[in-house]
């Protein structure tokens, strides 16, 4: 007897339906084909400690079990269940009347129990969308699965609860979840708040026109100078994430494995901080099993490389494409898999190995032209990509006694919205541009005009600063962006001012 089961495998952020077909027949053997690997091989052992502790057996007649498509390398462990399900109903033991309403997912502990599966969100979707009535997966599961509407997602605990489900011993509940109250309920719940920040109001303005323009952005300063604490903050004044973003972040997160039993949706701009010892491939993905790196859990957010200099080369120049093309391309022998890694890249360093170069205090101790060496170990190229350099310098007592609170995170927020609306406009007729960071250089000419006066004071500050020639464009980006903020079409010379004022490792005489 031939029955079909359905599962679904995951490429990326998308997922597949695969059909599980079972047969049973006379002989004794057991035959799984279609390519699975070894987690997927493993699973006649637990499917059959599962049913014998469940009150029921694999047959020992021959079973032969077809993943397809056949073609497709199947992986995880996640396909016990549809093939048990199809195994017992193959074998008479089970009603097969509601197989082919639903996907099931899951994989089985030794006593028959369910452990959660990683990629719920994105097997819902294409349940959904491939027109299946529901989907059966661990109970752990069942939130994230839910926020999909128009499909029955049924969270279980065992295999005991599928088997009487299908007999029509069991009615099982669908998991029901508002996905627009869930979102907008929880869209400003930020647990850090720029209030917080005692004093510098420069670099706070810095990151504001960061987050307006999307622009790249580095702090120098010495240790304790709060560059980590403002960072922890920037993802408070970003723009709320839209619905589709949310969508598509969770996406990731589900993937990878990242959402807890109680997590649903992400509703907030996603922050990560990989540790200096990172590999390149933890940082942009991959791996055997491909799986996203931190620059796809940063996608639609903030990623912060905290001891810039401290990374290794290598993994600092992958960052050069993603940063680029807002996707990671995964390629192997037989597929390739791409992420999306939309993120902005905020970073901080030490201005030396000591700390205190141009210390306002404290006198460096590092040997003539260690600051240089240090600061080399930063590419041109990746320099290149990074519109803002903010010198971060301690606060004084007085600052940091004072008990006035600092703007609010929602304030700030307000005017980066403004901006970015105005971006939108901008840019409604260009595909994949969105906002000032990345626009080309024809549309820094057409946007970024600017008077007498301020070419007269850009080309002093090239002269007198010895900027180098990079430098150009990413002023004009920036002051752009600024102007946007005050709300007006015209970049006058003060904008100009202000974003030559943050280029600080342009310089050419920077480092002594």
């Amino acid at each position: 007897m031939i029955v079909k089961t359905f599962g679904s495998a995951v490429f990326g952020v998308d997922a597949q339906t695969i059909t599980i077909e079972v047969d049973v027949g006379r002989g004794t053997k057991y035959y799984l084909v279609g390519l699975p690997d070894n987690a997927v091989k493993e699973s006649q052992q637990r499917i059959e400690a599962a049913l014998k502790n469940t009150g029921y057996q694999l047959t020992r007649k021959k079973i032969i079990i077809n993943l397809a498509p056949a073609d497709i390398r199947k992986e995880g462990s996640a396909y016990d269940l549809p093939i048990a399900i199809g195994i017992i109903a193959a074998s008479a033991q089970i009603k097969t009347h509601k197989l082919n309403d639903y996907i099931l997912m899951g994989e089985l502990s030794l006593d028959g129990l369910l452990k959660p599966i990683k990629g719920a969100l994105p097997i819902a979707i294409n349940a959904r969308k491939a027109g299946f009535k529901g989907l059966i997966l661990p109970k752990e599961n069942e939130s994230e699965a839910a926020i999909v509407d128009n499909l029955d997602v049924l969270g279980i605990e065992s295999i005991s609860d599928a088997i009487d489900f299908f007999n029509d011993d069991k009615e099982i509940i669908p998991k029901k979840i508002d996905t627009r109250e869930l979102f907008y309920g929880n869209i400003d719940n930020y647990e850090l708040d720029f209030s917080d920040v005692k004093g510098q109001e420069t670099i706070k303005r810095a990151l504001e026109i960061s987050a307006a323009g999307n622009h790249n952005a580095i702090m120098i300063g010495a240790p304790g100078s709060g560059k980590t604490m403002l960072a922890k903050r920037i993802p408070s004044i970003l723009p709320p994430l839209d619905l589709y973003e949310a969508l598509e972040t969770t996406k990731i997160y589900s993937v990878a494995g990242k959402m807890s039993s109680e997590s649903t949706l992400m509703t907030t701009r996603p922050y990560r901080s990989p540790h200096h010892t990172v590999s390149d491939v933890a940082l942009v993905g991959g791996g055997n099993v491909p799986q996203p790196g931190e620059i796809s859990l940063s996608h639609n957010g903030v990623l912060f490389l905290d001891e810039l200099p401290e990374f290794k080369r290598t993994v600092l120049e992958v960052l050069r494409q993603p940063m680029e093309e807002r996707k990671i391309t995964i390629s192997r022998a037989k597929f390739t898999v791409d992420y999306p890694a939309s993120f902005m890249l905020l970073a901080a360093m030490n201005p030396c190995p000591c700390g205190y170069y141009n210390h306002p205090d404290k006198d460096c101790v590092c040997s003539p032209g260690t600051v240089q060496k240090y600061l080399n170990k930063i590419s041109g190229p990746l320099l290149d990509r990074i519109d803002l350099h903010i010198e971060v310098v301690p606060i004084s007592f007085d600052e940091l006694a004072h008990h006035k609170a600092g703007e609010e995170s929602s304030i700030i927020r307000n005017r980066v919205i403004s901006a970015r609306e105005i971006q939108h406009e901008r840019f409604k007729d260009f595909k994949g541009i969105y906002n000032n960071a990345q626009m080309s250089t024809q549309m820094i000419h057409t946007y970024c005009q600017i008077s007498d006066a301020g070419n007269k004071l850009l080309k002093t500050a090239m002269e007198k600063l010895k900027l180098s020639a990079r430098a150009y464009d990413r002023i004009l980006k920036v002051s752009r962006t600024i102007a946007d903020l005050a709300g007006v079409e015209e970049i006058k010379i003060e904008y100009l001012a202000e974003a030559i004022h943050f280029r600080s490792l342009d310089r050419e005489n920077w480092a002594g």
